[in-house]
């Protein structure tokens, strides 16, 4: 049957304004199938552009990665390439030269050998975890006895990190590092997450023995990483515990085994010269054994302030005590006093392990406050077999 004309089309309807709502609607379906098909069409064209782009990287040469030694006036630097030779080539204009300083890692063009790219620097993943994300919530409110350390570590650490306009208009240097020594358990640790807890600096930590590796050369590799990091993070805090692991005596008879630990020193050594003592990076420090370090590493210009950190007094004990029985529930009969008197010799750590072991005794006898006897108790079992005696028992 063939078509009807337009004359019969238009006979369809029941007048001609029904027609020319027919015809709009059909305008209207037409408008929003073409914005549907140019939709499509732009993103075929994005992908058809995508996968050109792909082939263009795929068809375009490798790029040698090498390490910026010296930047030359000219447009040009030398760089040491990872193919052996060290080379002189051009760096290309899309290339901020303000970027490029010794030891920048680059990409050089295969065939011209120009520099073209700058690369992020190879990072050790294990240095990269020893950052602390979170600043410790320890402040110097929960050290006790320790009010000229405190005092000290402020002004050689916190000042010039906070305020360093005070040490240019005096016109010295703050010190470079410095160095906690004492017994175990008398408060080193705590007073370096006081400091970083006091300053937004970023808090590195660290064991020394961490950084003796196996195979040669990856120990210094290691301390360079890691204040490396403390330069890109700064201002910062590194804090090196338990340092007497690699800054022990050297001496002239030793295992191969000695003599990396001896080469990681060496580059230790090296890093802290090159600190700029008003920079925005601050070493602390701590060991048990003093007497074992290098005397090079304890020379002015490296750990500058060298800080000890005793077992307490009793006002230092005192002090302690009050500040792990704040939070807890303790009798009206319990004599701080005296608890003091009674742990003489006892470090910060063993105070705390006293105040622990005390309300393990309330909450074995089921008591619902701390008394006096589940202290004497704590301090008989923690301090037990020490050499210093405790002095009778006196309620105050």
């Amino acid at each position: 049957m063939p078509a009807p004309s337009e004359t019969e089309d238009v006979i369809l309807f029941r007048d001609l304004g029904d027609y020319a709502r027919y015809l709009e609607q059909k305008l209207r379906d037409l408008e929003i199938e073409f914005q549907a098909l140019t939709e499509e069409k732009e993103k075929l064209i994005q992908e058809v552009e995508m996968l050109r782009n792909k082939i263009r990287r795929l068809l375009t040469p490798p790029l040698i990665e090498a390490y910026v030694i010296e930047v030359l006036d000219d447009d040009r630097a030398i760089v040491k390439s990872s193919t052996g030779p060290n080379l002189i080539v051009q760096i290309s204009n899309d290339i901020d030269k303000n970027r490029l300083y010794p030891n920048t890692r680059v990409a050089l063009n295969q065939r011209t050998f120009a520099i073209v790219e700058i690369l992020p620097q190879v990072e050790d993943p294990y240095v990269r975890g020893m950052e602390v994300i979170e600043r410790p919530n320890v402040s110097y409110k929960d050290i006790g006895g320790l009010k000229e350390q405190i005092r000290e570590i402020r002004e050689t650490v916190e000042l010039p990190l906070l305020e360093p306009e005070l040490f240019e208009e005096i016109g010295i240097d703050p010190p470079k590092g410095i160095l906690l020594y004492g017994p175990p358990g008398c408060g080193k640790t705590l007073l370096a997450k006081a400091v970083a807890h006091e300053t937004k600096a970023t808090f590195i930590k660290v064991v020394a023995s961490e950084l003796v590796k196996k195979y040669i050369g990856e120990g210094a590799r290691m301390v360079r990483e890691l204040f490396a990091l403390a330069r890109r993070k700064a201002p910062s805090i590194v804090f090196i515990d338990e340092i007497d692991a690699i800054g022990g005596r050297r001496s002239g008879l030793s295992t191969s085994g000695e003599r990396e630990v001896q080469r990681t020193m060496a580059q230790l050594l090296s890093e802290l010269d090159g600190f700029n003592p008003r920079g925005n990076v601050k070493i602390i420090a701590a060991t048990n054994r003093i007497d074992l370090l290098d005397p090079a590493l304890l020379r002015p210009g490296r750990f500058d302030r060298i800080i000890e950190v005793p077992l307490p007094d009793e006002e230092g004990r005192l002090e302690i005590f009050k500040v792990h029985v704040r939070k807890m529930k303790i009798s009206k009969d319990i004599s701080l006093k005296t608890l003091a008197k009674m742990t003489i010799g006892a470090s910060g750590a063993d105070i705390k392990a006293i105040c622990t072991e005390a309300g393990m005794n309330a909450i074995r006898n089921r008591h619902k406050k701390i008394t006096m006897e589940d202290f004497i108790k704590a301090i008989d079992k923690i301090l037990k077999g020490r050499k210093t005696p405790l002095p009778p028992t006196v309620y105050i």
